[in-house]
């Protein structure tokens, strides 16, 4: 078992959701995200209910590079080591390109890919020296094509960190010695609270604990890759790679 996990944006969501699965499988856990009094809650809820798991949290930003480093090795040192890192982290704000969003497109590219970079790069560190780990990325169903309007930064965000996670599986190919794996998963229309102001089909949006659950089923089978939950986002997933763009617009 990857016994100690590191999490970040932690505090809510997706991240809170899987920590309180690996908690009850009985993994330690390091919780990082820019609020911490909600990880301090959480943290005192995951050991009142598991009180054999242990559980550290830090504030981060995760666009503080040199702070990303700085929490992975302290977790690092606080657990005696991480077995797994998922790199959750996340922003979903912008607009439509050429309505004066930049700002808000440059955030969300900074914290969804640059800042997942550092947070790959912390990890794998780690990983080269101990020979073992597991990496996990955190994509998107909208990393399959380009999207209209105000996902188009986003969903490129998540585009790019599916690749350089793909890049970073094959520097491991032909490794000896190595126990590492890299898992990428594309959530579709999961319930957390970056997306409470996304108009969606109510039909295709599971709650949190369902897509948690989901995302973790594949998180502990360390697959290459999943669209998640599986149905109806791997097929959908397919007619988004290959269908023409004007229907794909209308998907979304």
């Amino acid at each position: 078992m990857r016994k100690n996990v590191l999490i970040t944006g932690a505090s809510s969501g997706l991240g809170a959701g899987m920590a309180r699965i690996l908690a009850a499988n009985g993994h330690n856990l390091a919780l990082t995200a820019r609020r911490l009094d909600r990880l301090e809650s959480l943290r005192d809820e995951l050991v009142a209910a598991h009180p054999d798991v242990e559980v550290v949290v830090h504030a981060l930003d995760v666009n503080e590079h040199k702070q990303v480093f700085a929490v992975f090795k302290q977790a690092i040192t606080e657990l005696g080591g991480l077995d797994r890192v998922i790199v959750n982290a996340g922003l979903g704000k912008g607009g439509r390109i050429g309505t004066g969003k930049f700002q808000a497109n440059k955030q969300t590219a900074e914290t969804n890919f640059i800042a997942a970079i550092a947070q790959c790069e912390a990890a794998m560190e780690h990983f080269y020296e101990r020979k073992s780990g597991h990496l996990v990325v955190i994509s998107s169903m909208s990393a399959m094509r380009g999207m209209p309007s105000a996902m188009t930064t986003y969903a490129a965000t998540k585009a790019g960190i599916a690749m350089v996670a793909e890049g970073i599986r094959s520097d491991l190919i032909g490794r000896k010695g190595l126990d590492i794996k890299v898992t990428t998963l594309y959530p579709g229309y999961i319930a957390s609270e970056m997306n409470e102001g996304v108009q969606q089909e109510a039909k295709l949006m599971v709650d949190t604990e369902t897509g948690c659950r989901a995302l973790m089923k594949y998180i502990d089978k360390e697959v290459v890759d999943a669209a998640v939950p599986a149905w109806p986002w791997a097929p959908i997933g397919q007619v988004m790679k290959h269908a023409p763009l004007s229907i794909v617009r209308r998907m979304v």
